[in-house]
């Protein structure tokens, strides 16, 4: 760093000789600005002393405007920051979250179920007696009374599987921003479920099948303890075999 310090000085010395020693060409306040530009950049830190070096020796010089203009700016105050995660982008979404989310959907289904079920229930009793029902009546070979209890039966059974579908769509119509997270993780918990599970045609009325599907997990606890409970399972037919 001292040499190069030393070199600089040379050379603003030498680029001083020569400029004091020109034709008045190079008019005095140009000739001042120069020279001072030259004294700021040899009296500066090595650091700076190694940066004018470098200018000096590919022939350009910077002013006062460019040098401020290429210093950093201020730092942006919290507040202002742009957010990592854009404003429309949902949480990711963990596993407690998400088996909340999966019962409160089997709640809004099976809501649907008894509603649709109900609905199906009063529109079959109340079509199913008058002139619109009786070539549905009459393919029943049975007693007029047993054969509109059978199709309102039907009817109220129609309701019944139809309605889970109406309230998933609900369900996802409400929770349409974690819809895709939601998929996701349904497809990652069902491979874990058919990895750890055990095999049914080993079981027994003695040891049967824990929970083959999963349907009963609503918890990460849960899922442990479903775990522990295909474990047992297996310690249980192996002692069998023994």
């Amino acid at each position: 760093m001292r040499r190069a310090g030393l070199l600089t000085s040379c050379c603003s010395r030498g680029i001083a000789s020569s400029i004091g020693s020109s034709s008045s060409a190079v008019s005095t306040p140009l000739r001042s600005a120069i020279l001072a530009q030259i004294r700021y950049k040899t009296t500066s830190s090595p650091n700076h002393a190694t940066a004018a070096q470098k200018e000096i020796n590919a022939g350009t010089f910077r002013t006062g405007e460019d040098m401020a203009r290429q210093r950093p700016s201020s730092t942006v105050p919290p507040s202002e920051q742009v957010p990592s995660n854009p404003a429309g982008t949902p949480p990711p979404l963990d596993w407690n979250t998400f088996f909340k989310l999966r019962m409160r959907r089997r709640r809004v289904q099976l809501a649907f179920s008894a509603t649709t079920g109900l609905i199906g229930f009063a529109t079959g009793a109340t079509l199913l007696p008058t002139a619109m029902g009786e070539p549905l009546v009459a393919m029943i070979p049975l007693d007029p009374i047993f054969s509109l209890g059978i199709l309102t039966l039907a009817a109220a059974g129609v309701g019944w599987l139809v309605g889970p579908s109406i309230g998933g769509q609900v369900f996802n119509l409400l929770n349409r921003r974690v819809v895709g997270q939601i998929k996701k993780k349904e497809v990652e918990f069902f491979s874990r479920i058919k990895k750890n599970r055990v095999d049914p045609t080993n079981s027994s009325a003695a040891n049967p099948v824990p929970d083959y599907y999963g349907e009963k997990i609503q918890s990460v606890h849960g899922y442990r303890q479903w775990l522990k409970d295909q474990r047992a399972f297996n310690r249980k037919k192996s002692a069998n075999l023994i």
